[in-house]
């Protein structure tokens, strides 16, 4: 089978800038920080826990308070904090035998507000 390519997103002819393209691959983070970036990316690909995370921007709440919100079951809201605990997304506290979940810390609102920005644009 023969491979299709848009002609224009491709170069006209071969060049290859070997100066930028030495200087651009020693500035490369290395593939172990390139892979944990990408698994963080993973972490904000399901809906849910967008919404979980904004519902932690306005308060710090415990499962119930975070599944009433929602409109949705303790128990699926325990496994998607789970998986965000596991992210260092939220951290936890526990008061006797109730649990509250808060972010755990402000680079995650950072990086949710430049989302909102872009797709806002």
């Amino acid at each position: 089978m023969e491979k299709r390519y848009n002609r224009e997103l491709m170069c006209e002819e071969e060049c290859v800038h070997t100066d930028i393209v030495l200087k651009v691959k020693d500035e490369l983070p290395d593939e172990e920080i390139l892979y944990d970036v990408a698994e963080l990316f993973k972490v904000f690909g399901d809906s849910t826990r967008v919404k979980i995370i904004c519902v932690l921007f306005q308060s710090e709440m415990c499962v119930c308070d975070i599944a009433a919100v929602l409109d949705m079951t303790q128990s699926a809201i325990s496994h998607q904090l789970r998986v965000l605990k596991q992210a260092r997304l939220v951290k936890y506290r526990r008061s006797g035998k109730t649990v509250y979940y808060s972010l755990a810390d402000g680079h995650i609102q950072n990086i949710f507000n430049q989302a909102f920005e872009h797709i806002m644009e």
